[in-house]
């Protein structure tokens, strides 16, 4: 991947491009983020002719373009985890890491924007950084643990529970809320309240990088709220990845052309393609279809 990354863009003097492999030490975070904000946010029509090039004939000069467009996207995502104990131009970097992800893994014949897709891949990008710099020790490994850990602090608030050792009745009440065992708020809230780690720890950012954030436009959701949805998708990516390969070609090629594509493929191209009949093709499809949805569901019961 790092030498995706290293190809995918040429080496050019501009240290707000240079950055989309890693923000510069030598350069202040509140600069690059005043640079970035040079580049022009692209319409759909130039993301899609852009990411085209890029796709098609690996254009570097377009993917500069597509790049760039995205950049204070990352900076807009990796300020709203900056209270997770990472330094923030780590997590711009780690951003920045999954915006070139994206610009691998994009498939601009999908019918969605670059944007709305770079922006999972960025996200996962800063999830992946947080939870590797936090020792397993603090965090733990379960999905609910996971999720103890990024929802706690909504859920107090939520609950109107102030911060502090928990009471066996908030305890429970935080468990419910969550739906996790009460063993494990009990850990993590016991782990979150170390003295060598804060989740409420200030940002180490100058008054001016400050000046800068506040004039961009918000483009970030909830945390706590992403993260329990990128952990839901993630895992409904991997159950449907995982599960249409176990079907026969001809019936995964025709699911994903009838329900996954977009475009979605009609019943008589895909009769002509396969030499079948249209009636044939769509009981295919329903077969397929109805096989991936049980064993998808069967495994999501069993884990």
């Amino acid at each position: 991947m790092k030498k995706q990354i290293k190809n995918a863009l040429p080496v050019v003097q501009n240290q707000s491009l240079v950055a989309a492999r890693g923000v510069n030490d030598e350069t202040s975070l509140a600069q690059y983020i005043q640079n970035i904000q040079k580049f022009p946010i692209l319409s759909a029509e130039e993301e899609y002719e852009f990411a085209t090039k890029w796709v098609k004939d690996k254009d570097k000069n377009a993917a500069e373009k597509l790049v760039a467009s995205h950049l204070r996207m990352v900076v807009s995502v990796a300020y709203d985890f900056r209270n997770y104990g990472v330094p923030f131009a780590e997590l711009i970097a780690s951003g920045n890491m999954g915006l070139m992800q994206a610009l691998q893994k994009f498939d601009p014949e999908k019918g969605f924007r670059f944007s709305t897709y770079a922006m999972f891949w960025i996200k996962a990008e800063i999830y992946e950084t947080i939870l590797n710099n936090w020792s397993i020790v603090k965090i733990g490994t379960s999905a609910n643990q996971k999720k103890v850990f990024f929802n706690l602090n909504r859920a107090k608030r939520a609950l109107g529970i102030m911060d502090g050792s928990l009471s066996d009745d908030q305890t429970k009440q935080i468990a419910e809320y969550l739906n996790v065992p009460e063993n494990d708020v009990r850990r993590m809230s016991t782990r979150l309240s170390a003295r060598d780690v804060s989740l409420n720890a200030p940002v180490h950012s100058d008054d001016e990088t400050k000046d800068v954030l506040s004039n961009m436009p918000d483009e970030r959701g909830s945390v706590e709220d992403d993260m329990e949805q990128l952990e839901f998708r993630r895992r409904g990516y991997d159950l449907l990845r995982k599960n249409l390969e176990k079907l026969p070609e001809r019936d995964r090629e025709i699911l994903r052309a009838r329900r996954l594509s977009d475009p979605v493929a009609t019943l008589e191209s895909l009769s002509q393609k396969y030499g079948i009949s249209r009636e044939r093709v769509r009981q295919i499809e329903e077969r397929a279809y109805n096989k991936l949805r049980e064993a998808i569901l069967k495994e999501a019961k069993e884990s």
